[in-house]
């Protein structure tokens, strides 16, 4: 069975940085595109940033200030957030295909796994 386990989410002053781990379990994933995702109340799950081989995507809210990278030898995916903003407030979910598509995609329908999400807020 297969579980995405995400960690490093707090309350951090603006400007400040976090990092979310995303541990996965029961299989490996390392030609498959992961993913996050977050969503804030009343809002629908929106794309923050995805890598797979081929490279990396970002939404445009966090280009230049997050950083996806994983460490496939630990089946980890990383988010570092730098400059974070009070908008930034959200839970932030772990993601991953369940089968390769080679299109780092942008959608929640698109990623067969999900974490349990881990709370990010960020006070002004």
């Amino acid at each position: 069975q297969v579980h995405l386990v995400e960690s490093g989410g707090g309350l951090v002053q603006a400007g400040g940085s976090l990092r979310l781990s995303c541990a996965a379990s029961g299989r490996t994933f390392t030609t498959h595109s992961m993913a996050w995702f977050r969503q804030a109340p009343g809002k629908e799950r929106d794309f923050v940033a995805a890598n797979d081989l081929s490279g990396e995507k970002y939404a445009d809210a966090v280009k230049g200030r997050c950083t996806i990278s994983r460490d496939n030898a630990k089946n980890t995916v990383y988010l570092q957030m730098n400059s974070l903003k009070p908008e930034d407030t959200a839970v932030y979910y772990c993601a991953a295909e369940s089968r390769v598509s080679e299109r780092l995609p942008q959608n929640t329908w698109e990623y067969g796994y999900w974490g349990q999400g881990t709370q990010v807020t960020v006070s002004s």
